[in-house]
């Protein structure tokens, strides 16, 4: 299932040709985390991904190359120097995303956010 997922994503890349070009960064990193735990063989990676073997290894090459420069896939929890951690969560629980800097930062509490927007300001 998770192939079919990844099939429909490089999809949106097709040009007229029927290549995949211009994969964003994100997508690449998520290319190479199916490839590193996938089980089956290779081909069969390919045809699930609806590529080619030439086709899927550059992109492979370029996420490897990303992760080398230290790119990592998006969402990753971290935390901020100043911004307390409450243990008790408020009433107030929500889901809110900043984007700044080509980063999303989610924040899972409105006090977070408005605390963080205060140290930014």
């Amino acid at each position: 299932m998770e192939l079919e997922i990844l099939k429909k994503k490089l999809s949106s890349f097709k040009g007229e040709g029927g290549r995949i070009r211009g994969v964003s960064d994100n997508l690449l990193l998520e290319v190479l985390a199916a490839w590193e735990t996938w089980a089956g063989t290779s081909k069969q990676f390919y045809k699930g991904i609806g590529s080619s073997q030439t086709g899927i290894s550059s992109m492979i090459g370029k996420a490897k190359r990303l992760k080398r420069e230290g790119k990592s896939m998006p969402f990753e929890e971290i935390s901020i120097e100043g911004i307390s951690h409450i243990d008790n969560p408020p009433s107030a629980l929500c889901d809110i995303e900043l984007q700044e800097k080509n980063k999303i930062i989610r924040f899972g509490k409105v006090d977070l956010l408005v605390e963080y927007l205060k140290k930014a300001a």
